[in-house]
């Protein structure tokens, strides 16, 4: 029995074969008359059977069907393996089978990052790389520090992003920012506030830990008793939207507090910057980091950060030498300032051409509208997951709209939906971290992933299988609540408008 009839025999038919690799029954009716399952389909097939048929056996036996052919080379002569009698010595570090390209299925990204990058993005990253001190590139730069800005709304000189993941902004904030002996309060109110306590560790200071529930914004009154209790410390940190719940703090109210008591402050953006409010000149920020990733819907490896003048003065009049080479800011000031450019480090340029775009879709939706998009694709999503009585883990009052936990459906198996929603339909959610692993999901609805398609996608294919898996639901109730939530909102937004020409006029 070749590939192609073990997947029928699996799923029962030529038609159920086309519906979980979402095909055209033609192409597998192609496969069948064949006897194969084209090489390229390899890694689905495994995916989508449990292993049952292996992307190795798809692989062997496309192959033998239809081997490749060179022309450089005589019939029968293997490019991997030396016939017989060959002097051509094998190479004993090469992988022991064929590999080929790498080609990743069709996925909808609706988990806590990344996100679904946009066909421009994806475009723009692919254009010829040039060098990293090329003129050309040196003026890109400057537009893409100018777009930052904007998204930040923050006339901060030092706004770049840094060469690595989210992860590599917040530590390039603690090491720039945090000294040996220091004293930090750190609030933690989920998985990435803990982080942040690890980095003042590592950094040789002493973190004063402001703890609130998983699921619940900092107390701004906890942090004011921290401070009178700690005089002495002279930074706060906080996630501003904590991704691995949901919640969004009073980033505003607590930077005033630190301030009060002349500490400086450092600010997770990476979930908030660009799916809801952020105003860093507005509400004082000293030192704020992001991700490429998750709401600017780039590619996976840049770390935008906006810096204030006041932190810049502190970290130039530092006595010690930082602490990371790569990270220090008196160095990275040589390469991203506006002054001529110094060599610091290979910048990863298609990421920046991509990140550059991304930011340019930005600005040219307005970053206005962006926050009321994925404030409008929350609501019908909420609307739809309330539907089949699933309950938020958030208050309504602090729920960030680009993140939306939701309890668990009782009595099905968590881990079971979310690997049937990836075989069966290719969408991706987030599970719970820590405390919250296996008693929540995580949908993100985030940068070019928010859209009103990918709502009524998820909550159909959500209710789908919860229905399988014997929840008591019933298909069809959760995209009629999410349509009602989008008609509502339409109805509201056009009397508004209406009241605004009526005025106007």
């Amino acid at each position: 029995m070749n590939c192609v009839e073990r997947l029928v025999d699996i799923f029962g038919s030529q038609a159920e074969v086309a519906r979980r690799f979402s095909l055209d029954r033609a192409v597998v009716n192609n496969w069948v008359k064949s006897g194969y399952v084209p090489a390229r389909w390899a890694m689905e097939v495994e995916q989508v059977t449990g292993g049952d048929v292996t992307a190795a056996d798809v692989l062997n036996e496309a192959t033998e069907r239809k081997p490749i052919r060179l022309k450089s080379r005589p019939d029968g002569e293997n490019l991997y393996i030396p016939t017989v009698g060959s002097d051509t010595m094998i190479n004993e570090y090469a992988p022991s089978k064929r590999i080929s390209s790498f080609h990743p299925p069709q996925r909808t990204l609706l988990g806590p990052g990344p996100t679904e990058i946009h066909p421009r993005v994806l475009t723009t990253m692919s254009q010829p790389a040039i060098g990293y001190l090329d003129p050309v590139f040196v003026d890109m730069m400057e537009e893409l520090k100018s777009l930052l800005r904007y998204v930040y709304q923050t006339k901060n000189p030092l706004t770049f992003p840094i060469s690595g993941p989210g992860s590599v902004g917040m530590e390039f904030c603690f090491v720039n920012m945090v000294a040996p002996g220091d004293k930090v309060i750190v609030c933690r109110n989920g998985v990435f506030g803990g982080r942040m306590i690890e980095n003042v560790e590592r950094c040789g200071a002493t973190a004063i830990v402001v703890e609130d529930k998983w699921g619940e914004p900092v107390d701004p009154q906890k942090l004011e008793d921290a401070m009178k209790a700690n005089p002495d410390a002279r930074l706060v940190a906080f996630v501003h939207a904590e991704t691995s719940t949901g919640v969004l703090s009073d980033a505003k109210t607590l930077v005033e507090i630190a301030h009060k008591h002349d500490a400086l402050t450092i600010v997770d953006a990476v979930t908030s910057l660009g799916g809801c409010e952020v105003r860093v000149d507005d509400w004082k920020f000293d030192a704020v980091y992001s991700a490429s990733q998750k709401c600017l819907s780039c590619t996976p490896g840049l770390s935008p950060v906006s810096i204030s003048e006041r932190v810049v003065d502190f970290v130039k009049g530092r006595k010690d030498k930082i602490h990371s080479w790569f990270m220090d800011m008196n160095l990275l000031l040589g390469y991203w300032g506006a002054s001529t450019r110094t060599y610091h480090h290979t910048a990863p340029t298609n990421s920046l051409f991509g990140l550059h775009e991304a930011l340019l879709l930005i600005r040219e939706e307005g970053l206005e509208n962006c926050w009321a998009r994925h404030k409008r694709h929350h609501i019908a999503l909420k609307a739809g997951l309330e539907a089949m009585n699933l309950k938020f883990l958030v208050d309504p009052k602090y729920q960030v709209p680009e993140m939306n936990a939701v309890h668990c459906a009782a009595g099905v198996n968590e881990a079971e939906v979310r690997k049937r929603l990836l075989n069966e339909f290719g969408i991706e959610i987030g599970a719970g971290l820590g405390p919250l692993a296996g008693k929540i999901w995580r949908f993100g609805l985030m940068g070019y992933s928010c859209r009103p398609d990918n709502v009524m996608l998820c909550l159909s294919a959500l209710g789908s299988v919860l229905e399988d898996m014997g929840y008591p639901v019933h298909v069809g109730d959760a995209e009629s609540a999410a349509h009602a939530a989008y008609a509502s909102m339409h109805t509201t937004e056009a009397a508004a408008k209406k009241r605004k020409t009526a005025k106007a006029a």
